[in-house]
């Protein structure tokens, strides 16, 4: 697996360009447990990333032990959405997900350098004092890792607020 983490987390300068989001625009998912799916799958990414690139494997290895029921669930959960939204071509788009999540948290920790371990790594010390697995989607939720330029729930503009407006007599 490090190899292919490697790989993709070494990739990154050169397969993820982030995109600039409109400031007006939300990210909707069909469900709140969708949603919660790909929060999950986002903070699992995150701690692969900071695993390889920080040295914490054994801690990564940990957080995967002690959730692994839970992780596997959710990754039957991703494979089913790709499933219903893209029928055959669900693995490899799937797959493209995967490596662009993947991509665009590296990219992160290569745009704050030295900085990225010391300020990320406590995410592990965090996730591990979950009392519970079923805190796992809260805490994923909370730290609102699925980069905006990945294109797994839709995006709506959101309506700009109403401009103030005065009687004319």
């Amino acid at each position: 697996m490090r190899g292919l983490v490697l790989g993709a987390v070494g990739a990154a300068a050169l397969l993820c360009g982030i995109a600039i989001q409109p400031a007006l625009a939300q990210r909707q998912c069909s469900s709140a447990a969708e949603r919660a799916t790909f929060e999950v799958q986002a903070l699992r990414t995150e701690l692969m990333v900071l695993a390889v690139g920080c040295n914490e494997d054994n801690r990564y290895n940990a957080f995967m032990r002690r959730f692994q029921s839970d992780l596997q669930a959710n990754e039957r959960e991703v494979q089913a959405y790709f499933k219903r939204k893209y029928g055959r071509s669900a693995q490899t788009e799937q797959d493209r997900f995967v490596t662009d999540m993947a991509n665009a948290r590296s990219r992160l920790g290569t745009d704050l350098g030295t900085d990225f371990c010391p300020r990320n790594s406590q995410i592990f010390t965090e996730v591990m004092a979950l009392r519970s697995s079923t805190e796992l989607h809260e805490f994923a939720a909370a730290k609102d890792l699925l980069p905006p330029t990945l294109n797994v729930c839709q995006e709506v503009a959101s309506a700009p607020p109403p401009k103030a407006t005065t009687a004319k007599r």
